[in-house]
């Protein structure tokens, strides 16, 4: 009744390679493959086993890539096919080229006797009888609880029925009466004799008949039943990994979105600290600059004592010759005791940069070193609470890696900014060492001259150290301890 008040209005056959009681076949083998969902429609995966089994009745060979390319369009358009896009599908011959209409027809009679008629084999084959013991040709038709057999394939006249149970087997005969490829059907009240065509459809008899009577035997459902219960239960599952999956990948791109908050406040923070770096940079030379201009102005000024004391000894006689000379080579000590006395003070201040450049760029290393930690920790805890599902934490594993990537390059600029520290703390100590010894030898040689020049200066009541710049402001015991602490950060900051 449905087909009837239904088809006229949304089918025309006029233009199809089917007729119209093909068609209706066809519509009933939707209803049978279809969703259990409104409107009805039917899935790829169902499409394409109808169009297999469709061109296997034909004699066809399958063409995968064709169906591909057409559940690609598919697929772009729509997840299935309404019952008239598929019988219009059926009918366009589009999978059965160069097929004439009997040859599809019988095609979609033989699908659709497997599949709505329950039809598991039909043939013809020469059966005995039970009174005259002759042989007659018929038409076997094969459910899964009988054998049916009719004068010809019309099925208009029936001849009989045998009836199928758990009880019931099928076995082989030996060829007798000049009739071959025999078996036998035992039931609980009678037998049958049947003669196939050829052994490999008597062997195929035998295995359908034996199916339906293990399927009678076991109470299971027909193959194609069957394998349509699991088709669905397989398409459900699938859906619902699907969904878990979606649902998954929500949780981890709000995970992944949390995370990305994270490194942008870490990366304001590190923004911040470069900052305040550039100005305390910017301060120490600030600072580096006026003591330059200081240094200057003073060896501008000894420049011109210098000058007045030239002066004064070029006015003096002849006779002083050689006390000139000597006293013009004093003054040439001076100037390289006061070259080495500018390089020691270069030193002393480099070496006091040096040292809180190390200083800052230890407090750096430190602070990144306990962030890479942190994030390292973050990054395994997360690998084994999720290494079941590594797969689909690929892609955050990868953002992760490449945050820890960047902070090692990171601590690895910073590590090569302490050793270039160190390398120049090093070459300033080397400056400093140098300068004091050069102090020192110049020292040695003006005392030397003790007869040309002797600065005299106040005595002192107690021991005091001299420095470059005359009596130190501190002890011995202080400038002892001042040296350990000074020893103690160094040996911090080296290791």
């Amino acid at each position: 009744m449905c087909w009837t008040l239904s088809v006229k209005k949304n089918l025309t056959c006029n233009s199809l390679l089917i007729s119209d009681e093909d068609a209706f076949k066809v519509w009933c083998i939707f209803n049978f493959l279809s969703e259990d969902v409104y409107p009805l429609i039917i899935v790829p995966e169902e499409i394409e086993y109808f169009l297999r089994k469709l061109t296997e009745a034909m004699g066809i060979n399958w063409q995968q890539e064709h169906f591909e390319d057409y559940r690609t369009h598919l697929g772009a358009k729509q997840c299935g096919l309404s019952v008239w896009d598929f019988i219009r599908l059926v009918g366009s011959g589009l999978y059965s080229k160069s097929m004439n209409r009997q040859t599809l027809s019988l095609a979609i009679n033989e699908v659709y006797c497997e599949l709505i008629l329950d039809v598991m084999k039909q043939g013809y084959m020469w059966k005995k009888g039970h009174k005259r013991k002759n042989w007659n040709e018929r038409w076997f038709l094969l459910k899964p609880d009988s054998i049916s057999y009719y004068v010809g394939e019309d099925l208009v006249e029936k001849k009989g029925e045998i009836s199928l149970n758990s009880k019931c087997y099928v076995e082989p005969l030996p060829d007798k009466d000049g009739k071959k490829c025999l078996l036998m059907i035992k039931c609980a009240d009678r037998s049958f004799e049947i003669s196939a065509s050829d052994k490999k459809k008597k062997q195929e008899w035998i295995q359908a008949i034996q199916t339906a009577i293990n399927l009678m035997k076991y109470e299971k459902l027909p193959p194609h039943i069957e394998g349509r219960q699991k088709r669905r239960e397989l398409r459900q599952k699938q859906q619902a990994e699907q969904e878990e999956m979606a649902q998954r990948m929500t949780e981890l791109q709000l995970a992944n979105e949390d995370k990305q908050q994270e490194l942008e406040k870490m990366r304001k923070e590190l923004e911040e600290a470069a900052g305040q770096a550039a100005l305390e940079e910017q301060r120490r030379l600030q600072t580096q600059m006026q003591l330059q201009d200081r240094f200057r102005q003073e060896l501008e000024r000894e420049k011109n004592i210098r000058e007045q004391m030239e002066e004064q000894v070029a006015q003096k006689s002849s006779e002083l010759k050689q006390y000139l000379q000597r006293v013009h080579e004093l003054e040439d000590m001076y100037k390289k005791l006061e070259e080495a006395l500018e390089d020691e003070r270069q030193a002393r201040q480099d070496e006091e940069s040096v040292r809180k450049l190390q200083t800052r760029l230890l407090e750096e290393e430190c602070s990144k070193r306990q962030d890479l930690e942190k994030l390292h920790l973050e990054q395994q805890q997360t690998i084994q609470m999720t290494e079941a599902e590594k797969q689909e934490l690929e892609n955050e594993r990868s953002q992760k890696d490449r945050a820890l990537e960047m902070a090692m390059k990171q601590l690895d600029e910073l590590e090569q900014e302490r050793k270039q520290a160190l390398e120049q703390y090093g070459e300033v100590a080397k400056k400093l060492e140098l300068a004091t010894s050069k102090t020192r030898s110049w020292k040695d040689k003006v005392a030397q001259h003790e007869g040309l020049l002797r600065l005299i200066q106040p005595g002192s009541k107690g021991p005091q150290l001299i420095t470059n710049w005359g009596p130190a402001a501190f002890t011995k015991a202080e400038l002892d301890l001042r040296e350990k602490n000074w020893q103690k950060q160094k040996n911090t900051a080296m290791q």
